[in-house]
């Protein structure tokens, strides 16, 4: 494979359309499969090309890249009539970005080497902002010499890469960040409303919390949307449901406790039950405040 190899991409939506636009810009081809032409249009007119079957992809691809929603996608993609496994050859390289479960990437795996194809998991961790921005970060597992080989069309997307090992590392890496993630809006939540009814202010509060021993980047970037409670979501509720089904179904799967990973996946039930799915995550705080007895104010 050169060190310009050819890509194929699929799934063109909130994060794979910004990193794959960002991989064209550096001049590689680019071949997309995307079933909407709304979300494959703008790219295919700044120059991609269009695969209209994951055949076509294989045929035109040296590097198939894979951002999809979850593990039935994937497991469609690979495995039906026409998919991957039936369509890429060896010496091929698939990578696929997405946060899917341990479990169905290992069957991937075990298709991909029947194959001879070089199959890299490299989950992202980051927002479309980041991503539009190439700020993205990467944890790969896999193959090494694979991965060094596309870590050149990572960088294109990602500021930070990490190889974190050979096998699913790469997906116990990106669910033990989501839970952390999705954890902290929780905590977060509460202790905001705490603070509220000691006559604090969010702004007091979060200004104080992003100079302290607890500040993290996460924080300081919902700062504004919890000040302004716009909670238009950059990660949504019914998304971070999605991921914590993946985190505890591993958990399950590997005998390791989680008792307040299984609480948090509670709450965001709760969040999906009052209407609030395709909100911010972050707006826990807003049902933490109603479970004390407060009235959140409209968003401002």
């Amino acid at each position: 494979m050169s060190d310009r190899f050819s890509v194929g991409w699929a799934g063109i939506g909130k994060m794979g359309g910004p990193m794959s636009r960002r991989v064209l810009d550096a001049g590689y081809a680019l071949h997309v499969y995307e079933p909407l032409p709304e979300n494959r249009a703008t790219i295919v007119a700044e120059g991609a090309n269009v695969a209209h079957s994951l055949e076509d992809l294989s045929a035109t691809s040296d590097v198939i890249v894979l951002t999809i929603p979850n593990d039935a996608v994937l497991r469609e993609l690979i495995f039906s009539n026409g998919g991957l496994a039936s369509v890429m050859k060896s010496g091929q390289t698939l990578v696929e970005m997405s946060t899917v479960s341990p479990a169905i990437s290992a069957e991937v795996d075990e298709a991909m080497t029947a194959l001879g194809v070089a199959y890299l998991r490299a989950p992202v961790s980051g927002s479309t902002a980041t991503a539009l921005a190439g700020t993205l970060s990467v944890m790969a597992s896999g193959p090494e010499q694979t991965y060094k080989l596309v870590e050149p069309m990572f960088e294109c997307f990602a500021s930070r890469r990490f190889y974190v090992g050979k096998a699913e590392e790469a997906r116990y890496l990106k669910l033990v960040l989501n839970a952390l993630v999705g954890a902290t809006s929780a905590l977060l939540g509460e202790a905001l409303t705490l603070g509220l009814k000691g006559n604090l202010t969010l702004e007091t509060m979060l200004t104080v919390i992003c100079e302290s021993a607890v500040a993290s980047p996460l924080i300081a970037y919902k700062r504004d949307l919890l000040v302004d409670r716009n909670f238009d979501p950059a990660f949504s509720v019914s998304q971070m449901m999605k991921d914590f089904d993946l985190i505890l179904g591993a958990a399950r799967s590997d005998h390791v406790p989680m008792y307040l990973a299984s609480m948090i996946r509670q709450q965001y039930e709760a969040a999906y039950t009052e209407g609030l799915a395709e909100k911010d995550f972050f707006v826990l705080f807003e049902q933490a405040e109603r479970l004390a007895g407060m009235s959140p104010p409209s968003a401002g």
